[in-house]
């Protein structure tokens, strides 16, 4: 019964935790077989190629991790890709955790080493979102900005950080920070209230009507075990969700909501991948279950 608990929590813990690559859940995760690496550069190669042909400077990526249907989530992990990333063109800035130092950093990585961070080789999903121009061109100055994405990166990591709290930061969490330094929240204004890059994000956030994703962990005794996760944390969550057994965290879904809301004008891409076809579904309704194609859909087959 144990074991079982303790699997079920590591299970909450990969839902929510922002790995980037070889380092998710901070263990090797199983190698992927030479066809499968092949399939997923393959997915990688289209969805670069869909950038490119953007004529855009920059998108907000996510990815899926583990299976999160329990949850009704399918992206766990977001990033922005940017087509001047001194890296390579189109890899993607994001936050993840660095196991051996045991802090938060910033880290570029190409498409393709994103997309393999995935649980499942076999079948995957990814989301682009395409800004108008009066969004992306703030927000691709601020992703490009060392020192201004570098002032936004917590001291501390937690996989399911509390949105409003300054005490950890997530991946997603770092991402909507940037989204409102490029958007708003000024560095005259950090300057004539002597708040920190991070607060006067959240206030600008909490005024712009920003809402993170609540996710209800339905079950106490996760919640309970989810403390012995080293990258998990409750204490930054206040009593009355823990009480409800529920977490508000920032994720793709709640961070694409909030800018399809400020930016009706974005454009949505969702891309997925079975072991048989690539399918590129356009909108904001989400791409069919198993990657199986609707009527409007692009097929690619593998």
């Amino acid at each position: 019964m144990l074991r079982t608990l303790a699997a079920a929590a590591l299970l909450t813990a990969a839902t929510l935790t922002c790995q980037a690559g070889s380092l998710q859940l901070c263990s090797k995760p199983p190698e992927a077989s030479a066809s499968e690496q092949d399939r997923l550069i393959r997915f990688a190669a289209v969805i670069k190629a869909e950038l490119q042909g953007s004529g855009q400077a920059l998108a907000l990526v996510a990815r899926s991790g583990l299976d999160l249907a329990r949850f009704g989530l399918r992206y766990s992990h977001a990033g922005l890709s940017l087509k001047d990333n001194t890296n390579a063109p189109w890899s993607v800035r994001q936050l993840y955790y660095d196991c051996e130092a045991k802090k938060p950093r910033l880290y570029d990585e190409g498409l393709s080493g994103f997309l393999l961070g995935t649980h499942d080789p076999a079948l995957g999903y990814a989301s682009v979102v395409l800004l108008p121009a009066e969004a992306a061109e703030p927000l691709a100055r601020a992703g490009l900005d060392d020192a201004r994405a570098r002032a936004l990166l917590g001291e501390r990591y937690s996989a399911n950080a509390y949105a409003w709290s300054l005490q950890y930061q997530n991946c997603n969490q770092w991402l909507v920070e940037l989204l409102a330094t490029a958007w708003g929240a000024s560095a005259e204004a950090e300057a004539e209230t002597a708040t920190s890059p991070r607060q006067q994000a959240l206030q600008w956030l909490e005024a712009q009507g920003y809402r993170p994703r609540a996710v209800d962990v339905g079950w106490r005794a996760l919640m309970w075990l989810s403390q012995l996760i080293p990258w998990l944390h409750s204490d930054d969550h206040p009593a009355e969700d823990l009480a409800a057994k529920r977490y508000q965290v920032s994720l793709p879904d709640s961070i694409e909501s909030f800018v399809r809301e400020r930016w009706p004008q974005a454009q949505r891409i969702e891309f997925c991948h079975n072991r048989e076809q690539i399918v590129i579904h356009r909108g904001w309704e989400p791409v069919a279950e198993g990657c199986k194609a609707g009527e409007q859909d692009q097929v690619l087959p593998y």
